[in-house]
């Protein structure tokens, strides 16, 4: 992090740190995961504490995998974007410090207060007020300083990329405050403003959109950026990634109600729900295409760039994913797959297979261009940290697809006589199996991530020597 790093031109500091710290969170998030999946298998790991009972980590490792470890990702990234794209430096070095300090503040803040059950139960929106107003200003920094910068651009044109990272950023600050709307009674307790059915659905405007915007938009940013570096060619259409983007972010925030089907929400609520999501396959698709056909003339790369294995294997898990969420979210496939581990191998599917790898290829790329290099420290400990997270994310979500179908076809089966065939804690114990690859495969991510943390550490000290020994060889 020395004065020896700094880029005469772009404020390269503070991407440094959200992408060091990207790793860290990476690990802290996916260790949680690793330990709710074993207590699935094992409950006394629980250890009789409250602070490490189920319904207490579950919340922090979804907070500290989406928002710490997705949400340093893509403020690294696109602050690093932002300033190389508009060929300017970052609006304001003191805002954008403000950042890291303030979403580093909100983190640690959840770490505390989740354990401690200070919650308000909300799905990606478990946090309290006073960490909320936090989060919203931190967020509006974040906003300012990436659309100041965009303003002050020496290009004429806006990268694609910088669409789709404004519209991340400036949806998530709608969303959130609108849906953490609420009457303080306390300290850390509040009650929403919204009522029944109406909470519901405004709760899962946001909790879709977090998805939609956040895990989508905002690394869709990343991957219509370092695809095509890491590829070395030109995205394949342009055209295709501006109706992408249009398409995208028109369609997607109206699909949040396919996560109430069969619920006290209106039926044509749920409807358009289906609808929407259905009609979204398209842009998905369209995006996906678009990453994928960025590799033209550069399939062979793959042989040798376990980074570029990171990116394109991102862009097919994004193509499976955003082909099963329309088909769950048809009404009569979510009578099956409802309530089910089913829905836990959708969201891992995205969570790991797009999320995480497109992240990961990300850092690999840009980590030692901000420590004054080119390549990472070992390009073969990438390549082990490829199969690892490939591997692990395959065992993850084929053991939750056959729970899922397993429990929603034991849920439903009936006696001649019309009682159930099965008791709940029946489908419990069908699950054990997968429950126990769940948690293999979440130890190969871990272990991944390690190796990860291990290959960025070299990769710095390795920079920090080479830069030391400069002047001594002058």
């Amino acid at each position: 992090m020395s004065t020896a790093f700094e880029h005469p031109t772009y404020n390269y500091k503070v991407v440094r740190q959200f992408a060091i710290m990207t790793v860290v969170w990476g690990i802290v998030g996916m260790s949680l995961g690793v330990i709710l999946a074993a207590q699935l298998v094992w409950p006394q790991l629980n250890l009789g504490l409250p602070w490490t009972s189920f319904g207490r980590l579950r919340p922090l490792h979804t907070n500290a995998v989406i928002f710490a470890f997705g949400g340093s990702a893509l403020m690294a990234t696109s602050y690093y974007v932002v300033q190389r794209t508009c060929q300017t430096r970052l609006f304001s070095d003191k805002l954008a410090a403000f950042t890291f300090w303030g979403w580093q503040a909100v983190i640690v803040s959840a770490v505390i207060t989740l354990p401690l059950g200070l919650t308000t139960s909300k799905e990606y929106a478990e946090l309290e007020w006073p960490i909320n107003i936090l989060i919203a200003v931190v967020w509006i920094s974040y906003a300012i300083v990436f659309l100041g910068t965009i303003k002050k651009r020496k290009t004429p044109h806006i990268y694609v990329a910088n669409w789709f990272y404004a519209a991340f950023i400036l949806t998530v600050a709608v969303l959130h405050v609108v849906n953490n709307l609420a009457i303080p009674v306390g300290a850390f307790n509040s009650y929403s403003i919204y009522a029944g059915a109406i909470d519901a659905m405004v709760q899962w405007w946001w909790g879709h959109n977090a998805v939609g915007f956040f895990l989508t938009a905002g690394f869709l940013g990343m991957m219509y950026y370092f695809v095509p570096k890491q590829a070395e060619r030109p995205v394949y259409s342009y055209r295709l990634s501006i109706v992408h983007f249009w398409a995208l972010i028109t369609i997607y925030m109206w699909a949040g109600a396919h996560h109430l089907h069969y619920t006290a929400l209106p039926d044509w609520a749920q409807s358009v729900g289906m609808v929407m999501s259905i009609i979204l396959l398209a842009p998905s698709w369209g995006g996906m295409i678009n990453g994928m056909m960025t590799l033209s003339g550069a399939w062979h790369k793959l042989r040798t760039d376990p980074t570029l294995r990171f990116l394109v294997v991102a862009l097919s898990f994004y193509g499976m994913s955003t082909f099963e969420g329309p088909m769950m979210a048809v009404k009569t496939v979510n009578a099956l797959s409802h309530y089910t581990d089913w829905t836990i191998g959708h969201v891992h599917s995205g969570a790991l297979g797009w999320v995480a790898m497109i992240t990961i290829g990300s850092m690999y790329h840009l980590i030692p261009r901000l420590f004054g290099g080119t390549e990472m420290y070992s390009v073969k400990l990438i390549a082990v940290h490829f199969w690892l997270s490939t591997i692990g994310t395959v065992l993850y979500i084929a053991a939750m697809w056959v729970n899922g179908i397993l429990q929603g076809l034991m849920w439903r089966a009936v006696n001649p006589d019309g009682t159930l065939m099965y008791t709940f804690i029946e489908s419990v114990e069908a699950s054990g199996p997968g429950y126990i690859v769940r948690w293999v495969g979440g130890l190969f991510w871990v272990v991944g991530m390690l190796i990860m943390a291990y290959n960025v550490y070299m990769t710095v000290k390795r920079s920090e020597a080479e830069r030391s020994a400069i002047p001594q060889a002058a």
